[in-house]
């Protein structure tokens, strides 16, 4: 007599809180997990961008530079710099190691939301409320940026970058997807301002979050409306949004001071993790494990699944 073979294991949520770190600097703008998920950033109302191993809760270092708040950064593939933009309309692109600033690129008429390297770290590329994308070249001494991408009729609010390929959401309620390979622009109307946009982990799908209280999921090359995922709220805040590390669940911060999970294919809400009493600004995924980072007010929050147990963490 055969046995069924068992059926395998859903995939685990981040709902265990394991650290709670205050960041002291201001409120925490942002929070960003590095490139293989290691350390993490924190983007401070106090003009700071911090440097943290956050499992251990060590401070490694601190960034000083911006004029006025810091509100996204991002490193590099290899770790060795980061970028970040702020309220003080500047991009800076800092180097890991010695904390000092390599470039500071200007040219931006309204504050920078959103910055990310492209996959070689040679470009950043910038988003900004006064309606464009810059890209700069951080290898070149040359002041004005090597591109401007103009065609947002309101604030950038998000942009995402594949190998050859611009994700970029706008308050004006478009999603644009620039194929620089091909030289094109597909757009998709969603019709709120959009707050948050990201690619799915296969490349085939893009999440975004809008103004609306809704998160869309999309067929990247036709814009088909895939999914839709409600239950959150936001309808003031820019958000973050992201996909949980292996594709499974769709996951936002939410105005009422949780982060919502839900099942991709089946739409259904998987877990409302309560975080604290204020407005979830921020969250990162660790880009491999069942691992969340949340900002709210001026902490983050490190979050595992239930089974975790921490090698040789304290406290």
């Amino acid at each position: 007599m055969s046995f069924p073979e068992p059926k395998p294991r859903g995939p685990e949520l981040p709902q265990k809180r394991l650290k709670t770190l205050d960041c002291g600097q201001g409120a925490v703008r942002a929070v960003r997990f590095n490139v293989d998920g290691n350390y993490c950033l924190t983007c401070g109302s106090d003009k700071t961008l911090k440097l943290w191993n956050p499992l251990r809760g060590t401070l490694l270092r601190t960034y000083s530079g911006h004029g006025y708040e810091v509100l996204d950064a991002a490193s590099s593939f290899d770790n060795s710099n980061l970028c970040s933009g702020g309220g003080d309309k500047a991009v800076v692109l800092w180097d890991v190691a010695s904390g000092q600033v390599v470039r500071k690129f200007r040219g931006h008429a309204g504050k920078v939301n959103t910055v990310q390297f492209n996959e070689e770290a040679t470009v950043i590329l910038s988003g900004s409320i006064d309606s464009t994308i810059r890209c700069w070249d951080c290898r070149s001494r040359r002041p004005d940026p090597v591109q401007k991408l103009d065609e947002a009729k309101d604030g950038v609010s998000s942009v995402k970058v594949s190998d050859h390929e611009v994700l970029a959401g706008s308050v004006d309620g478009r999603l644009r997807r620039y194929d620089l390979r091909m030289g094109q622009l597909f757009s998709d109307y969603v019709g709120s301002p959009i707050t948050c946009t990201c690619f799915s982990r296969d490349g085939q799908c893009t999440l975004v979050s809008s103004l609306d209280s809704t998160l869309r999921l999309l067929d990247k090359d036709t814009g088909e409306l895939l999914g839709q995922y409600m239950g959150h709220k936001n309808q003031e805040y820019k958000l973050d949004c992201c996909l949980s590390e292996r594709d499974t669940h769709v996951v936002s911060c939410s105005e009422d001071g949780k982060v919502f999970f839900w099942d991709l294919v089946e739409g259904v809400l998987a877990l409302a993790l309560q975080v604290g009493p204020g407005v979830v600004q921020s969250l990162t995924y660790h880009p491999t494990e069942p691992c969340l980072l949340t900002a709210m007010g001026g902490n983050i929050h490190y979050w595992r699944e239930e089974a975790y147990e921490a090698e040789g963490a304290t406290g």
